[in-house]
């Protein structure tokens, strides 16, 4: 039986085929048409998932979307008529694109499919609980989905079981998590349902100086983790801005404007937020780990990749056991509901097995053969020199052990927002310069952004303070003190991004200021040539991780093909690219001109 599931037309659209309760593929259709968190229609997602699964459309039993269009657009004009007549501008730009698509979802489906089959339409947090309970290990946990908003809640709880997921209570419209943290991202001069994680980053440079305020002025926060919004201070429920003139006062002025300097302003308000978000998440979690009585808890929604919030759960929280779904935001809802129709509606039991089996590692994407690239290469003149596949990790090794970055091109494009070793940048986490290089010669972004360590699985607690895996990269934990480096006082009197300057630990490139790392955990069931890769640079230098970030530049989405790799790699400064078993030397590579509309794509925001 043959399920796809959809979700479009807000942002970060994707598709997932699961067959008899396989993820047969899934992948987000930004990566397709090169528009970062693209919401129109997944057609080349949808396109990719039914050649992978060898079938077209005739063949689905069933398309499932992600939530339901009617409730939702019932919630946007109940908003309007609220705060009628304000916010009449939002209103008439928003209406078109409902009158025009989003209330006819089932018809498009069908037109642009092909298909004349039944389409099914469950709630937005239930897609969201969806993928978060059945691609888990356990047979029974409680599951917990914040985010900005679905059609009405905007956080909700419940319990999973065997082959059943119920909602037990929520939170409404327009209190929201979710849109706190967004309101921060805008005010901050960030990009909403974009930038989020900026925030996060931006935190740890940052004082909470701002807490009292938020708790005092912006959320009446319960002991549960309950809360309301005084909606005084913002405009996102009618408005084209997500904070209004009250909020400028209180936090003493105007947003930031997008691309401007970081000041210590921002950095504060980031530690502030983020501070308070911790808080929320952390009483939502105990609240309900007294409500339901397991042991076990399972998350997903936009909240859910907050990964510093997702550490604290893991080290002060009272469960257990916690699996996150790593496509945790709206991309991760085609997932959700593919399977919600596949165990809830249609009754299928489930084989519990590790989380990896199902999620597959969360490499569900598309792949190139050697033939394939080598075709491309070919055809485009490029000079490549072809590696055995026992040549790849000693070679690789050794290039990031003399400080080279490398673009990492290998198998099946990860599903979610993160590189898992696919389409990967890799370099040495042990070089006090590696984070400078990347951020500003290679990422063309932000100083103060972090990068993450790709560790052994079995030589993370060697490093970190955890010792449990975290492969999906949504885990933060702290160095250990003993690969701390000590400061000296004049260090420890740096201010902002003055921090930057100095190297805390014996991996520095990976190390953020707060000596904490997001790290991911690989193994070599789930990825044997990267992890082979690590190992034999671990042999070599005695460092059992390497960094991995992002195989993109910023503004752009994670390479996709061959020929978006080798367009990054020839417009930054990486010095090797190794697509399947052909390494590319950039100094062997034909100059590129500049002056080519390819460039104007990879310039900084």
């Amino acid at each position: 039986m043959n399920i796809l599931g959809i979700s479009a037309f807000y942002h970060d659209s994707a598709a997932c085929l699961v067959r008899d309760g396989e993820i047969i593929a899934a992948a987000q259709e930004e990566r397709f048409t090169r528009k970062k968190h693209d919401f129109s229609f997944p057609t080349n997602a949808v396109e990719y998932c039914l050649k992978e699964a060898g079938i077209d459309a005739e063949e689905l039993d069933y398309v499932g979307f992600y939530d339901k269009p009617f409730i939702k657009f019932e919630r946007i004009l109940y908003s309007y008529l609220a705060y009628a007549p304000v916010g009449i501008k939002s209103f008439f730009k928003s209406m078109p694109l409902w009158i025009k698509q989003k209330l006819f979802i089932r018809d498009i489906i069908k037109k642009e499919l092909g298909y004349n089959g039944k389409v099914l339409f469950p709630e937005h947090h239930e897609s969201h609980a969806a993928s978060a309970f059945y691609p888990s290990p356990f047979s029974e946990a409680a599951i917990l989905t914040v985010d900005a908003v679905g059609e009405w809640a905007t956080t909700s709880y419940g319990v999973g079981e065997k082959n059943d997921i119920s909602i037990t209570s929520e939170l409404k419209f327009p209190h929201s998590l979710g849109l706190l943290y967004s309101a921060f991202t805008y005010y901050t001069g960030f990009k909403v349902n974009s930038a989020e994680y900026k925030v996060m980053g931006l935190a740890p440079y940052g004082e909470p100086k701002y807490v009292d305020i938020i708790l005092d002025k912006l959320i009446d926060l319960k002991e549960d983790g309950s809360f309301k919004l005084n909606m005084k201070y913002f405009n996102y429920c009618t408005g084209l801005t997500m904070t209004n003139g009250r909020f400028n006062k209180l936090f003493g002025g105007r947003p930031s404007k997008p691309g401007s300097k970081v000041t210590q302003r921002e950095m504060d308000l980031a530690r502030s937020v983020q501070v308070v978000t911790e808080e929320i998440v952390l009483r939502m979690v105990n609240h309900v780990y007294k409500e339901t009585g397991k042991k076990n808890l399972c998350l997903a929604g936009g909240v859910a990749l907050n990964c510093v919030s997702n550490g604290r759960l893991l080290r002060e929280g009272p469960f257990e056991n916690l699996w996150i779904q790593p496509a945790a935001g709206d991309a991760g809802g085609a997932l959700g509901v593919a399977l919600l129709i596949w165990y809830k509606y249609l009754g299928n039991n489930r084989k519990l097995d590790e989380a990896r089996v199902l999620q597959k590692a969360s490499y569900l994407g598309n792949y190139y053969t050697d033939e394939e690239i080598e075709g491309f290469l070919t055809k485009e003149g490029v000079p490549f020199e072809k590696l055995e596949m026992a040549e790849i990790p000693p070679r690789v090794a050794e290039l990031i052990a003399g400080e080279n970055v490398i673009g990492w091109f290998q198998g099946r494009m990860e599903f979610g927002p993160r590189s898992l070793g696919s389409r990967s940048i890799i370099g040495d986490p042990r070089s006090k310069e590696m984070q400078s290089i990347m951020n500003l010669k290679i990422k063309y972004r932000e100083s103060f952004r972090p990068f993450a360590p790709t560790v052994l699985r079995e030589h993370v607690s060697d490093y970190f303070d955890i010792d449990c895996e975290s492969p999906y990269m949504l885990l933060v934990a702290n160095i250990k003190d003993e690969k701390r480096v000590k400061m000296s006082d004049k260090e420890e009197e740096l201010f902002g991004l003055e921090k930057l300057k100095v190297a805390r630990s014996e991996v520095p490139a990976i190390t953020h200021v707060d000596y904490s790392a997001r790290i991911q955990t690989v193994t070599k069931e789930d990825n044997p040539l990267f992890y082979n890769v690590i190992d034999a640079f671990y042999k070599k230098t005695g460092c059992p991780m390497i960094v991995n970030t992002s195989f993109n530049v910023r503004g752009e989405p994670i390479v996709c093909r061959p020929e978006e790799a080798y367009k990054c790699f020839m417009r930054t400064g990486m010095d090797y690219l190794i697509m399947g078993s052909y390494l590319l030397d950039k100094k062997r590579q034909k100059p590129v001109d500049l002056d080519t509309d390819w460039q104007k794509e990879f310039e900084p925001d």
